[in-house]
């Protein structure tokens, strides 16, 4: 979450930096319109430029991972760009339209301003003429943005349909492009912040055309078949294995993929839940929480075709820490089945010589057991020689951290990794950072993409 957060002050500090060094306020009248036009002038750069590095992260770019920590928290940074550039938006909107209304209803009265200088440059010449339609261009592309917003940001409206109205997102950020580029002014382009606001404007512009052509994501997605689907009735957990035919670089355990099932619903992310083999095959569990996963028992069968995109996520297990701690709350048990394969066939291909690896406590809490799912976790926790706990909440209460600190006494000197419901995992890491665990050794997958 430092990571997410300080990227997000990063990018407003950086643009308002930009725009002060532009424009500083000192050189400006002290009346309400000079102030009008100062406020104007800066939330447009604001909302634009977080607008558009949330439209650059949308091309989901891999190489960010690193920075950000996954592409989970790329994900998250994303959507609280788009909250950020839509508040803006709306402060921006206010004080163009605001003081517009205030002098029409005769609260204010608009100063006498003579002709504008004759422009020498042909293009600003060109925007000058311009602006009346790039207004009408921005204001109605900020209606249609904030309505987006909205479908984006209520998770009542399906998967299905929040995919769906985001890809109109890539089309209205365009409008606002001309809406920007033609009413900046025409001063910002020759200092620092029109150059940085036109590189992220045109590499925004850039991934906008991608999302409408389908394009996000093309050079790493492979293609198969479903090979086997199997249903957890007690838990509602669905197994689905693949087999890819065509080519795929290899997954770590704890990422993801964007999974394709059909065209018309398009890719949802699901985190692998098995070891990379080299064979092509590759397993996800899938649990019921919309619509679209709770159709999937009755759709899908062996053989019906499948898109994979990625892999994608860094929520891996190195730590030089003694031992480890996971914590699984219901299907976030699913990173873990892919570590505990890894970990088995890491120590396979050690062979008896190679040295032990960290002891793991792996603590799984579920309200609804199914004991065939919970006797595969037992088998594969005694091959890799991890130490499960399987809580069930109706019969031994909620797990939280008293209960993992008497399960693990030196849990001072361990790494945790968590994967779950959002809520637990920030009650657990604030009370074990209380209790002294640094927050660097706390590992959260913030899965949700929106």
């Amino acid at each position: 979450m430092k990571n997410i957060k300080f990227a997000l002050l990063l990018v407003l500090a950086a643009l308002s930096l930009l725009w002060w060094w532009a424009d500083p306020l000192l050189t400006q009248g002290d009346t309400y319109f000079a102030l009008r036009t100062l406020a104007v002038n800066y939330t447009g750069v604001l909302a634009m430029g977080t607008m558009s590095v949330a439209m650059i992260l949308a091309l989901r770019p891999a190489a960010l991972e690193p920075l950000l920590g996954g592409m989970d928290k790329a994900y998250r940074l994303h959507k609280w760009l788009g909250i950020a550039g839509l508040s803006i938006g709306v402060a921006h909107w206010l004080w163009a339209k605001g003081t517009k209304w205030a002098v029409g209803w005769g609260w204010l009265e608009k100063p006498a301003r003579g002709p504008r200088p004759e422009q020498t440059v042909e293009l600003f010449r060109f925007f000058q003429e311009q602006r009346g339609l790039a207004e009408s261009i921005g204001e109605w592309a900020f209606y249609l943005f904030a309505v987006l917003a909205a479908i984006a940001l209520i998770k009542r409206f399906p998967y299905r349909r929040f995919v769906q109205t985001h890809r109109v997102m890539a089309a209205v950020y365009l409008a606002l492009v001309v809406h920007g580029v033609v009413l900046l002014p025409f001063a910002y382009w020759t200092q620092p912040v029109g150059t940085v606001l036109g590189v992220l404007m045109a590499a925004g512009s850039w991934a906008a055309l991608r999302s409408l052509a389908g394009r996000i994501g093309s050079g790493r997605r492979a293609h198969g078949r479903v090979e086997r689907v199997v249903q957890h009735p007690d838990n509602q957990v669905l197994e689905v294995g693949l087999r890819l035919d065509t080519p795929w670089p290899g997954h770590q355990a704890g990422q993801f993929a964007f999974v394709t099932f059909d065209e018309r619903e398009g890719p949802h992310p699901f985190t692998i839940s098995s070891a990379w083999g080299g064979d092509g095959r590759m397993d996800f569990m899938i649990k019921p929480l919309g619509d679209y996963t709770r159709r999937l028992p009755a759709t899908l069968k062996a053989g019906d075709p499948v898109r994979v995109e990625g892999p994608y996520g860094r929520f891996d297990f190195s730590g030089a820490q003694a031992r480890q701690i996971w914590v699984a709350g219901g299907i976030g048990i699913t990173p873990f089945v892919a570590r505990m394969q890894a970990r088995t066939q890491d120590e396979a291909h050690a062979g008896a010589g190679a040295g032990a690896a960290a002891p793991v406590d792996l603590f799984y809490s579920t309200s609804a057991p199914d004991e065939g799912f919970i006797a595969r976790l037992r088998e594969l926790a005694a091959q890799a020689r991890v130490k499960l706990h399987v809580l069930v909440s109706q019969r031994d209460g909620r797990l939280d951290a008293d209960g993992i600190c008497r399960k693990v006494p030196d849990w001072k000197l361990a790494g945790v990794w968590f994967c779950g419901p959002a809520g637990f995992g920030a009650t657990l890491r604030d009370t074990l950072a209380a209790r002294g665990l640094p927050a660097e050794r706390f590992h959260q997958e913030l899965f949700e993409m929106r």
